[in-house]
């Protein structure tokens, strides 16, 4: 099964805005869970992909949840690699 049609659907613009808001809820909201983060992003890059690509259909809706969880994966990656 070929999965690479995944890749087209990211949208650097909302991945940015994504990390930008992940790392401050990560690290200047102490008293929230770590577990909403996720669930937050998602939210997050829906918005911004609609404002990104100025209109509302269910492939942008889907484009931007899924750039704002990779956002989240990106940032552990980066963590990871910088080991801290």
């Amino acid at each position: 099964m070929d999965l690479t049609f995944i890749s087209e659907l990211y949208i650097p613009t909302v991945m940015a805005l994504c990390l930008c808001v992940g790392y401050i809820l990560k690290h200047w909201m102490k008293d929230m869970d770590n577990k909403y983060i996720p669930t937050i992003l998602a939210a997050l890059g829906a918005m911004g992909a609609c404002a990104a690509k100025s209109g509302v259909s269910l492939d942008i809706v889907v484009s931007g949840m899924l750039t704002g969880l990779a956002s989240t994966g990106l940032h552990q990656a980066f963590k990871q690699m910088i080991g801290e």
